[in-house]
C-alpha cells in the first residue's frame, strides 16, 4: 500500500510547484489540494500513515500527518518525528495537525519550549501560543513577554516567528497585556518590514495587534 501511494504522489509531482515551494524550504512538488483528495479517500489508516513516515519524503509525510490518527502516539514518538521534520511545512503540520490533538501535547510544549534546538524551540512556543489564545489559565504570560521582551531580537528566524506570534496573541487576547505587548514589539522592531501583501496583516506585532482588536470590536454587537 505504501508503495502503491508513492507512486501516486510521484505521478503529482510538479517542477513549478516543487520550485516555489523551495523558495520556503519545502522539498516537494505536489499540490497540496491534490494531496488533501487522497488524504480524505483513504480516510484514517494509521499503519499507513507511519509507513509513509517513514519513507522520509516530505510529500509522503504530508499525507501521513493527514491520514493518521493523532491520539496514537506517544510523547517519544512526537518527539523524534518533530526533530525529523525539518521542513517548515511538514513541521507545521505535525505540531498543528497532530501534536495539539494529542495527549502528551502540553508536556511536550515544556519540553520543546526550553530546546537548545531552535527548530524544535519554535514549535513549543507555538503550542504555547495556541494556549495564550484558547487556554491561558496557569500561563505566566507576563514571564513569556520578559522571554520574548529579551531573547526574540536575537533569535534565529524559525525561533523569532514563533515568539511574535506568542506576542502578537497575547496582545490580542489579553487587554492588559496589551499595551506591554505592544510596546516590546515597537521597542524590538522584529519583522517591522516584512513585506506584505496587500489586504493582508503585517505580521509587525504593533500593526498586528491592533488590526486585530479593531476587527474583534468591529464585530461585536451595536
Amino acid at each position: 500500500m505504501v508503495a502503491e501511494v508513492m507512486a501516486e504522489l510521484a505521478a503529482l509531482e510538479d517542477p513549478k510547484a516543487r520550485a516555489v515551494n523551495e523558495k520556503h524550504g519545502d522539498d516537494h512538488g505536489v499540490n497540496l489540494g491534490k494531496l488533501r483528495a487522497i488524504a480524505k479517500r483513504l480516510k484514517t489508516q494509521q499503519d499507513l500513515a507511519r509507513g509513509l513516515w517513514e519513507t522520509g519524503d516530505s510529500a509522503a509525510r504530508l499525507l501521513a500527518l493527514l491520514i493518521c490518527r493523532p491520539r496514537a502516539f506517544g510523547r517519544d514518538d512526537l518527539d523524534a518525528m518533530l526533530r525529523d521534520s525539518r521542513t517548515p511545512k511538514v513541521h507545521d503540520w505535525l505540531v498543528n495537525y497532530v501534536v495539539k490533538k494529542n495527549p502528551h501535547s502540553e508536556e511536550l510544549r515544556l519540553a520543546w519550549t526550553t530546546d537548545p534546538d531552535p527548530v524544535v524551540a519554535s514549535a513549543g512556543w507555538a503550542l504555547t501560543t495556541e494556549r495564550v489564545a484558547k487556554k491561558p489559565d496557569g500561563l505566566d504570560l507576563a514571564g513569556l513577554l520578559d522571554v520574548i521582551e529579551a531573547e526574540m531580537k536575537d533569535a534565529p528566524d524559525r525561533l523569532q516567528w514563533a515568539m511574535n506570534h506568542c506576542l502578537a496573541q497575547i496582545g490580542i487576547e489579553h487587554a492588559e497585556y496589551r499595551a506591554r505587548a505592544i510596546g516590546i514589539g515597537e521597542r524590538l522592531e522584529v519583522l517591522k518590514d516584512y513585506p506584505t501583501s496587500p489586504g493582508c496583516t503585517s505580521p509587525f506585532a504593533p500593526v498586528w495587534i491592533s488590526e486585530m482588536v479593531r476587527r474583534q470590536q468591529d464585530a461585536k454587537p451595536a
